[in-house]
C-alpha cells in the first residue's frame, strides 16, 4: 500500500500480519451444516458451526480455547480451558465463512466454545467490526451474544456494545443452577435478573432470551416450568425461551429427554404467555449441536490445579 507513509509501513511490517485462520477441518453434515476446526497454536483447536436456514444463514462463533465456566452437560466445559482468543481470531472466524460459503451469513451468535464474557476485551471490538458498516454491516438483533451469567460484564455491555442477548439458564433454582451452571455461585438468579432488566433498559432492547437445555429428570418436569414462569414473572423480565433437547456426548452422564416431555415443558411455557421455541437439532451426526462443540484442548486449568 504505497499511499501509505513509509514510517507507518515499517510498523505495519514489524507488527502486523494479515493471514487467514488455518483450517484443520472442514466437515459438513446431512443436514447441511458446516463445522470447521480451526488451528490456534500450541496444540489448541477450536470449532466453528455454520447452520444453513431457508431464510437466514446462521454462523456460531468461538471466545476462548476452552471454557472455564465448566457446566458439567457441555462437552466444551469438559475440555477444560486454555486461552482466551484474541479478537483476530474471533472475527477470522466469520472472515473465513464469508469467504467460503454460498450463502450469505445473516446472522451471528457468540455460542462457540467459550463464555464471551470471561473474554470482554478481545469480544466487544469483534462485534465492533460485525456491526460497522465498513466492515460486515449486521444489525444489532442479528448479532446475539449468550451468556451464563457474567453479571458486571452484562452491565458493561449494555453501555458498550448493546446487541441481543441469550442467557442460559437451565435450571429455575439456586440449587440447582448451582449445579448445572457453577457460575451461579458466585452470580445467583436474584442478581442474574436485576443486572437483565438493566439491560432492557432503555429499549429498543426488547427481550432477552433464556437458553435452557432439558436434561432427562433432571430439570425436565413441569414443575420445573412452573418454577421458571414464576422466576421471571416475578422479576418482571420481558423475554423468550429457546428449548434445548440436550445433545448427547461420551460420557455425560446426561439423557436427552423424551419428545413429550420436552413438548409438554414448551406447551406449558406458551400457555403462560411465553414465546417459545424448541431448537432443532442440527449437525449432531459430525457433533456440530449445541453443547458438542469440543475442539483440541491442551487445558492448562487442570494442570494449574496439579501445581497448586
Amino acid at each position: 500500500m504505497t499511499d501509505l507513509a513509509k514510517e507507518f509501513r515499517a510498523g505495519l511490517d514489524t507488527d502486523a500480519e494479515v493471514r487467514p485462520p488455518e483450517v484443520l477441518q472442514d466437515t459438513v453434515s446431512d443436514d447441511g451444516t458446516r463445522k470447521w476446526l480451526f488451528d490456534v497454536g500450541n496444540g489448541n483447536a477450536i470449532e466453528t458451526v455454520f447452520i444453513p436456514e431457508t431464510d437466514r444463514g446462521t454462523l456460531c462463533i468461538s471466545s476462548q480455547a476452552g471454557c472455564t465456566v465448566a457446566c458439567p452437560f457441555c462437552s466444551t466445559g469438559r475440555q477444560g480451558f486454555n486461552r482466551n482468543l484474541t479478537t483476530a481470531e474471533i472475527i477470522g472466524q466469520l472472515w473465513w465463512a464469508r469467504h467460503v460459503l454460498d450463502q450469505p451469513i445473516s446472522n451471528v451468535v457468540m455460542m462457540g466454545m467459550g463464555e464471551p464474557l470471561l473474554n470482554y476485551d478481545a469480544v466487544v471490538p469483534a462485534l465492533q467490526l460485525m456491526l460497522a458498516d465498513d466492515a460486515y454491516g449486521l444489525s444489532r438483533r442479528k448479532v446475539t451474544v449468550s451468556t451464563s451469567g457474567v453479571v458486571p460484564m452484562i452491565d458493561r455491555l449494555a453501555r458498550d456494545c448493546p446487541v441481543s442477548l441469550a442467557v442460559s439458564l437451565h435450571a429455575p433454582t439456586d440449587a440447582l443452577r448451582d449445579v448445572l451452571v457453577p457460575l451461579n455461585k458466585k452470580y445467583p438468579l436474584r442478581d442474574l435478573m436485576s443486572s437483565l432488566r438493566r439491560y432492557l433498559d432503555p429499549a429498543p432492547r426488547d427481550f432477552i432470551t433464556f437458553e435452557y437445555v432439558l436434561l432427562d429428570g433432571v430439570n425436565d418436569s413441569i414443575e420445573h416450568a412452573k418454577a421458571v414462569t414464576r422466576l421471571v414473572k416475578h422479576e418482571e423480565i420481558s423475554c423468550k425461551f429457546n428449548l434445548i433437547p440436550f445433545n448427547p456426548f461420551p460420557n455425560s452422564g446426561y439423557r436427552k429427554p423424551a419428545w413429550p416431555k420436552t413438548r409438554a415443558f414448551a406447551d406449558f411455557l406458551t400457555q403462560e404467555g411465553f414465546i417459545t421455541t424448541i431448537r432443532k437439532t442440527r449437525g449432531d451426526d459430525i457433533d456440530a449441536a449445541c453443547g458438542q462443540l469440543a475442539g483440541d484442548i491442551q487445558d492448562r486449568t487442570r494442570i494449574t490445579m496439579r501445581m497448586k
